[in-house]
């Protein structure tokens, strides 16, 4: 397989490629990025970077002359340590247990409202529209309908979260779910405590419903204060592969 890297050192990732290959090469030489980059955003080749287990992101590059447009870069991310929650180790502090009863929990439903509202809170740093709008091209082709999560195959599916208190949407989440992982992309909470119910109660459901574990990306405090655990890339990797095995 014919590698291409930009100039500062970035794996560079075309549709022509096979991104499971792709991680294989990451993991055996001693590429240390957490990203790659591609110009492509066409919705397939999207998937299939999901599928192979990158999280992916983008960016936006302005035209520093002012004289055309904007150019979007895709971002294939591998963390170079990754946060996953395995159910057993789910901590639910003593002061969000009250208020566990106090939502619902709808799973994907108001998909594009939540993806609206992400973007409406963190920006487009990384949600780019190019993105958005093939993450929203994915989910058109799935099979999974309101309110049910998809059938536990290879194919990369977005899904939503979405958490209500007396019929209002108060806090969300979307990700894509790739065999029996859970991949969190970006989330969003309107009040106190609602954006931690959201990701015990998703938890929960994922654990009824059979998934392996919930990968939460990249390693922060209020993840780990949940129970997740920094793993490798090749623990990750291993492990995301198992998962897309029979059970």
């Amino acid at each position: 397989m014919y590698l291409r890297y930009t100039e500062g050192g970035y794996l560079i990732i075309l549709p022509q490629d096979d991104p499971h290959r792709i991680v294989d090469v990451i993991l055996d030489t001693s590429y240390g990025e957490e990203f790659c980059v591609s110009p492509d955003f066409s919705p397939d080749f999207i998937a299939r970077l999901m599928e192979a287990g990158f999280l992916v992101m983008s960016c936006e590059i302005p035209d520093v002359d002012g004289q055309g447009e904007s150019i979007y870069i895709l971002l294939p991310k591998l963390h170079l340590t990754r946060s996953v929650l395995f159910f057993e180790n789910l901590h639910i502090k003593k002061s969000v247990r009250p208020y566990l009863k106090l939502y619902e929990l709808r799973p994907n439903a108001d998909f594009n409202r939540i993806l609206d509202r992400c973007v409406e809170i963190h920006g487009t740093g990384w949600l780019t529209p190019p993105l958005l709008d093939a993450v929203r091209t994915i989910r058109e082709r799935s099979t999974a309908e309101q309110h049910t999560l998809p059938p536990p195959d290879n194919a990369a599916h977005p899904v939503s979260f979405a958490l209500y208190r007396n019929g209002n949407l108060v806090a969300g989440e979307f990700g894509v779910i790739v065999g029996r992982v859970y991949t969190s992309y970006s989330g969003y909470y309107d009040e106190d405590n609602a954006g931690t119910v959201q990701l015990v109660k998703t938890s929960r459901y994922l654990q009824e419903r059979g998934f392996d574990f919930f990968d939460l990306g990249m390693s922060l405090d209020y993840k780990t204060g949940l129970g997740a655990l920094d793993i490798s890339p090749a623990e990750f990797v291993a492990r995301f592969r198992q998962a897309q095995s029979p059970a």
